[in-house]
């Protein structure tokens, strides 16, 4: 949809304000009857729908958010391509890296923000060694993992495959491999390139550097289509995911997301208070009274996640595992994809990586490093059961981003084993604190932040007894 078709929709989609305890919406988007009638809904009623909307959206917004900074403001300092371009990140990250909260910085990632509105793109993987693991997650606008390429499913051997958007239709080359639809006209691919080591970084990047991405027309020699229309790409506020200015992301975001046949109810709910596909949400012309439901109604996700995150997540009853994947492995469940955005989005599905998250110590108390040291013991022969690499990464609790340190550490990973020192009967410990646990110690730190914070263990391409609940993660212990 066009930005004048957007003012158009907008024109039928204000809010007809009243002083009373409630609203009256207008015609709303696909899910509306032919009628189109108007309902009143009282404030109650709007608190109830912001709430699940807010659950519902905020991925989408985080996505966005991602999306301005990596493929639309050129010259910003997280922009890696244009559209239909990819980019590649030749270094490992570090604490300068903002753009994504909770990245990796054991795999130097290359991103493609896919526009297939015109039409299809091909991705090409190179062939590379077997013992090196790599892929390329593709992920919609809703971030559900939709296909993955690569070392687990397509194996190390490389090829041509096509990405294609919704409404797409048309035969598949010869020499492409497989078709894979997005449920969304922008798509997203994360490509992972294992790094052993910081004398292997050349090699990665001359792996990074045989990702072709091209057009389908390009790809076949034939003339391009008709362009899309351009999009006018807000420029995401400070606030975008606490304000009422959050709806107005989530309904430009929905226009390149058709809405899927069982998601028919939810956006039927929503419209009912100016939130989907083709609708304009402007605050300005909401009551005060509304104003405040609203806001209450997104306050209440938030809470509704804090209450969501000490029961399922910090108690491990649920893994990462539960939170990332396909539409059919979420079953619509949105504090999942919620709950996934905001501790890592973009996160992988559980075959192809597992997060198992240290929060709290043994004890139940948030990891602190402020006042209190903290050890982490691997028993000999158990260490995290991968077919692929595992890392342990170290966060800062308010930022989410990686943690500023002397030795420039950020992790500690399957690779640097050789360079850690094995407890007298086989196992490992390793030390988490903000100060060097001494000398003799020092190869086994993992530097903290003074204050909270929170590490990944990161396990690419899990075997079968973790995938199963069989290995489960040490705890993480308060040094006396």
């Amino acid at each position: 949809m066009s930005m004048k078709d957007l003012l158009v929709a907008a024109l039928l989609s204000v809010f007809a304000l009243s002083g009373c305890q409630s609203v009256k919406i207008g015609p709303a988007t696909e899910q509306a009857n032919d009628e189109g009638a108007a309902s009143a809904v009282n404030e109650a009623e709007v608190r109830a729908i912001a709430r699940e909307a807010y659950i519902y959206g905020y991925p989408v917004v985080e996505a966005y958010k991602t999306l301005y900074a990596q493929a639309v403001d050129q010259g910003g300092p997280n922009f890696k391509a244009p559209f239909n371009q990819i980019g590649n990140t030749a270094n490992v990250f570090t604490p300068n890296d903002t753009a994504i909260i909770t990245p990796n910085s054991d795999t130097p990632y290359s991103f493609v923000w896919m526009d297939l509105r015109a039409e299809p793109l091909v991705l090409t993987l190179p062939p590379i060694e077997n013992k090196r693991y790599y892929s390329a997650q593709l992920i919609d606008l809703y971030t559900h993992n939709f296909a993955y390429l690569g070392t687990r499913t397509s194996g190390n051997q490389g090829g041509n495959y096509m990405i294609v958007g919704p409404d797409w239709s048309g035969e598949k080359p010869a020499n492409v491999k497989a078709v894979i639809r997005s449920e969304s006209s922008i798509a997203y691919a994360i490509y992972r390139t294992q790094l052993f080591n910081a004398k292997d970084l050349r090699r990665v990047r001359a792996i990074q550097n045989g990702y072709k991405v091209r057009t389908l027309s390009a790809f076949l020699g034939r003339p391009a289509p008709a362009p899309a229309s351009p999009v006018d790409w807000p420029k995401p506020v400070a606030d975008a995911t606490d304000s009422l200015a959050f709806f107005r992301y989530l309904n430009f975001m929905l226009q390149f997301a058709p809405t899927v046949p069982s998601e028919q109810d939810v956006m039927a709910r929503f419209a009912k208070i100016g939130v989907g596909r083709g609708l304009s949400f402007d605050k300005n012309s909401l009551s005060p009274e509304i104003q405040k439901a609203m806001a209450a109604g997104m306050a209440d996700g938030k809470s509704q996640f804090v209450e969501f995150k000490k029961t399922q997540l910090d108690t491990r009853k649920l893994t990462s595992g539960d939170l990332f994947g396909t539409r059919e492995h979420l079953k619509n469940n949105y504090m999942y994809r919620y709950a996934a955005a905001v501790l890592g989005i973009f996160g992988n599905s559980a075959e192809e990586a597992i997060y198992p998250g240290y929060f709290l110590d043994v004890a139940g108390k948030p990891l602190d490093a402020a006042a209190t040291r903290y050890t982490l013991h691997f028993d000999k022969d158990k260490l995290p059961p991968a077919n692929a690499f595992w890392s342990l990464t170290m966060y800062d609790g308010q930022s989410k981003l990686l943690v500023a340190n002397p030795l420039n550490r950020y992790l500690i990973n399957a690779s640097m084993l050789g360079q850690l020192k094995r407890d007298r009967d086989g196992g490992l410990t390793l030390y988490v604190q903000k100060d060097s646990p001494g000398k003799d110690k020092a190869s086994n730190w993992l530097p903290a932040p003074e204050g909270s914070f929170y590490a990944i263990l990161r396990v690419y391409l899990p075997k079968q007894e973790m995938l199963s609940g069989q290995w489960r993660q040490p705890p993480m212990v308060a040094a006396e």
